[in-house]
């Protein structure tokens, strides 16, 4: 069953409402293509903050496999 902002892992509880919707997509996506889900809730967290830094303000840590801009 996938997450949804009303259900989503307790681990993502800390993340700010943006973050925790794209952590949400990400671990759909994620469980989508098979991976189990404790794997898939930390993948998508760490992205999730990727894309809070670079989306949301401040310069956070760059995910290599992005392309740049």
């Amino acid at each position: 069953m996938p997450w949804t902002p009303e259900r989503y892992p307790a681990s993502m509880r800390h993340l700010d409402a943006a973050t925790r919707m794209k952590a949400i997509e990400i671990a759909n996506a994620l469980l989508d293509e098979g991976m189990d889900d404790g794997k898939a809730i930390r993948i998508a967290i760490a992205k999730a903050k990727q894309w809070a830094a670079r989306h949301l303000g401040g310069e956070g840590p760059r995910d290599p496999w992005d392309p740049p801009g």
